[in-house]
């Protein structure tokens, strides 16, 4: 007999079936021993009655997470149809087979069956292989995987063609000391902080390049919003007039985004409690304007012409009070905080023709026009005080003539987080990386 899936259950009844997956949770009820099986599709309660000799025997052994393989009858649960929005709350499966494919070796840490998982996040992320398996965890990438595909189906509607850029590089990409240095055979070499010098190149051949990649940042942090190793979503646009171009795109590529993910995973949305406010333009004001609104509206006042995360998410608080949007664009960061490669403003340049994308009180992405005149972008590594020497292969193609040009990198994880409302960037990555975790 060959397995099916345990979704497919609700339109087999009164039909012998076979199924395959994990124990869930095991109850006994005198001579009646019932259990929840899970596989990739959902989970089915199964009965096994005495009169099943062999396989009654075999069930008393089975406890939570133990792999088993099982042949019976799918049959309408007593009570189910009134009880039950879930189909496969309306039919279990009465056992006539079982067999044990796979044991659990010792005792498990925590019960991956319950709803919630009363566990602190180390212990979350210490048995990763275990917490996985629990469906609100589960949930949250089912989630990540929808915006990944949606993004790639997005921008290839868009015109731009995905490519794979290096990640080991011989200089750093943003310069300043937030890289990994590795021993490269002889030399030394760099894990890339972002694709950026190689999507620029990407434009000078093809226009519109988009990628979706893994970036690595050297920076210490120790909060709920930065991780050491994420997966970067990054684009980039040849011949523009002006950055709001790039504004624009990134809106549609984010209403895109949310509009397949509520789409297709409302069950998850539910399970998480999220609904998103999305404007039908997302507001847009400068960084300037943005600390004057926190100064008038929220008493905040800060140091220079900077924003700090409580200041991102007050404004994302007005933002949601003044325009019911949980995003904002905030732009004209300071040319100084900035790299060497933005466009500066060309109203004043000490400022940038750049931006932020605020979601909920996160900055989920970063972009601006990019210096496209090589004289121009030899000058402005200059002015950051770094050695045009340590960049001649990324500055070769603009002696090749570049269009003007811009991009932006988002941060999928925190798309994720702040979509679902965890507490931690970190369950938002399979196995994450940070200042202190190099496993599982």
């Amino acid at each position: 007999m060959k397995r099916i899936l345990i979704s497919e259950t609700p339109n087999l009844i009164g039909q012998k079936v076979k199924l395959s997956g994990w124990v869930s949770v095991r109850r006994d009820h005198g001579k009646l021993i019932f259990i929840d099986l899970r596989d990739r599709s959902g989970i089915i309660q199964m009965v096994v009655i005495p009169d099943k000799v062999e396989a009654h025997q075999i069930s008393k052994e089975v406890r939570s997470e133990y792999v088993i393989t099982v042949e019976g009858l799918v049959k309408e649960r007593p009570g189910g149809q009134e009880k039950n929005e879930n189909p496969l709350g309306r039919v279990e499966l009465e056992v006539e087979k079982m067999e044990i494919i796979s044991r659990v070796e010792g005792e498990l840490p925590f019960d991956v069956s319950k709803k919630d998982l009363d566990v602190n996040l180390n212990t979350l992320l210490d048995n990763r292989n275990l917490s996985l398996r629990n469906k609100k965890v589960n949930d949250i990438f089912k989630v990540y995987s929808q915006i990944l595909k949606s993004y790639g189906e997005v921008m290839r509607e868009r015109g731009f063609l995905e490519i794979k850029s290096p990640k080991i590089l011989s200089a750093a990409t943003e310069g300043g000391a937030n890289f990994f240095k590795i021993k490269y055979f002889k030399r030394e070499a760099y894990l890339a902080q972002s694709p950026q010098f190689y999507k620029q190149a990407g434009v000078g051949a093809f226009e519109r390049v988009f990628e979706i990649g893994t970036v690595f940042r050297a920076e210490p942090h120790f909060t709920t919003r930065h991780v050491n190793e994420y997966t970067g979503l990054d684009a980039e646009m040849g011949f523009i007039e002006n950055f709001s171009e790039i504004m624009d795109e990134l809106e549609l590529v984010m209403k895109r985004i949310i509009k397949d993910v509520k789409e297709k995973c409302a069950k998850e949305l539910a399970e998480y409690e999220s609904e998103i406010s999305v404007p039908e333009n997302f507001p847009r004001i400068k960084l300037v304007e943005a600390l004057e609104i926190l100064k008038k509206e929220y008493n905040k006042e800060t140091e220079g012409i900077d924003i700090d995360p409580e200041g991102e998410r007050l404004i994302c608080e007005w933002a949601k009070k003044t325009y019911d949007s949980d995003f904002i664009f905030i732009t004209h960061y300071p040319a100084s905080a900035k790299p060497f490669y933005t466009m500066p403003s060309s109203d004043d340049p000490q400022f940038t023709e750049g931006f932020d994308l605020l979601f909920r009180g996160v900055e989920i992405a970063t972009g601006s026009q990019r210096i496209h005149n090589y004289q121009q972008l030899v000058n402005n590594i200059k002015k950051h005080k770094l050695n045009p020497e340590d960049f001649k292969d990324y500055l070769e193609v603009f002696k090749l003539g570049m269009p003007a040009h811009g991009g932006w990198g988002l941060g999928s994880e925190r798309i994720v987080q702040k979509i679902l409302g965890i507490a931690s960037i970190k369950e938002a990555i399979l196995f994450p990386r940070d200042v202190k975790r190099l496993a599982p």
